[in-house]
């Protein structure tokens, strides 16, 4: 019993709390230290790069301050470096067994990273989650929904599924499905359509108005409409091309065809509505 209050006494001398008073400061000064460094670089390369890349270098410049004040504190304890390099490298390696799905995030998020296919600020879909992206981190992927809602995405899961950039080219084509009666001039209703979209300033003059006989219906033509604008102007558009499209088509008598359906009673040649009227 004595011998173990010698030692404690001994571990609890004044010259190893001084090491650890040290150890404190340098930790205190390190972390200030790297929040002026990591603020100077941002402001640096702001202009240069994107905020992807803005938030890597204040990540990046963070740990690596950081990193080297606790080498330099492990060293003023007096602890071999060496030993604890291989001993944290087997810990690694039995983490990594360990948990192994966090290691296939780890991997899938460097390759994120290097491949880029989508950058903070970027709208982007992951099978049903649509959100603006706030941050690419090494395991995981953020988003805000549209309807204000945190969305955490796993990096290994954007690399398994279709990940689709609507923010990655600066314009986009609308299309829209239409039908027309089969009895209409389908030039007469295509250059309709062509000055709808010249009479709308959202809507670009190149390219090109896209307009595309999809296929037949019962009674009618079905048409695709495209029309291309600017990213930013894409929602904005989508609210008001709509409704001049009714209108363009209610003002040359084009009308809108409904499938109707006629019966026949067996026997007779006098139809009747499906109503029964």
């Amino acid at each position: 019993m004595e011998s173990v209050l010698n030692n404690l006494t001994e571990y609890l001398s004044i010259e190893h709390l001084q090491l650890v008073i040290r150890a404190v400061m340098v930790l205190v000064i390190a972390w200030l230290i790297a929040r002026i460094v990591s603020g100077a670089l941002v402001r640096l390369f702001r202009k240069h790069t994107d905020a992807q890349g803005v938030m890597l270098i204040r990540t990046f410049s963070k740990y690596l301050i950081m990193g080297l004040a606790v080498v330099m504190i492990i060293k003023e304890l007096g602890f071999d470096i060496g030993v604890l390099l291989g001993a944290a490298g087997i810990l690694t390696v039995a983490i990594g067994f360990a948990s192994q799905t966090s290691m296939s995030n780890l991997i899938s998020g460097l390759f994120l990273l290097g491949e880029r296919p989508f950058m903070v600020g970027d709208i982007i879909r992951v099978g049903s989650v649509i959100g603006e992206v706030l941050s690419i981190d090494l395991l995981s992927v953020k988003l805000r929904t549209f309807d204000n809602l945190f969305a955490r995405i796993p990096n290994e899961a954007l690399i398994k599924k279709d990940v689709i950039n609507y923010s990655r080219f600066s314009i986009r084509r609308l299309d829209m499905e239409l039908r027309v009666p089969l009895d209409f001039d389908l030039e007469q209703i295509q250059q309709i359509l062509s000055e709808v979209a010249d009479h709308n300033p959202l809507c670009l003059q190149e390219p090109e108005v896209f307009c595309m006989v999809r296929g037949f219906g019962e009674s009618w033509i079905e048409l695709i409409y495209g029309v291309w604008t600017l990213q930013d102007n894409y929602i904005e558009l989508k609210n008001c091309i709509y409704k001049e499209v009714l209108e363009a088509f209610k003002e040359h008598g084009i009308p809108y065809p409904i499938p109707q359906q006629t019966l026949h009673y067996a026997g007779s040649n006098n139809p009747v509505s499906r109503f029964g009227e």
